[in-house]
């Protein structure tokens, strides 16, 4: 199973957008199952409780921080993330991807896990 797929069961296994994320990277972030869920807690439906940021975006952002094969480490690994990851999804606010106020969903949950793990990949990890 890829790890876009990976990231996304566990997303249907306990874990928020965020700590899936970050979990599907755990191999490479060394991080354990608590300190997963610890980071993640805050950012299950977006920062803020659908106000913010995509819980799966900010999983991304965390990895990109503690991936030891991530160098250096910039704001600018940010941007790179958040720009994939709008372009993937059409926005990166949490209540917009959902259409809470608009009724349009523009990118379901497991799409925005699947796409934050494409941005990793695609910005950090594929050479």
């Amino acid at each position: 199973m890829d790890r876009r797929e990976q990231a996304v069961v566990f997303k249907h296994n306990g874990y928020n957008c965020c700590q899936a994320v970050i979990k599907a990277y755990s191999d490479i972030t060394g991080m354990n199952d608590e300190l997963v869920r610890n980071l993640g807690s805050s950012f299950g439906g977006g920062m803020g409780c659908l106000e913010g940021t995509c819980g799966a975006l900010i999983g991304a952002g965390i990895v990109a921080g503690c991936a030891n094969t991530i160098t250096p480490k910039t704001p600018a690994n940010g941007k790179k993330l958040l720009s994939a990851f709008s372009q993937s999804c059409g926005d990166t606010i949490c209540k917009n991807l959902k259409g809470i106020e608009t009724g349009t969903i523009l990118c379901s949950c497991d799409d925005c896990v699947r796409n934050a793990v494409d941005a990793l990949e695609k910005e950090f990890f594929e050479k």
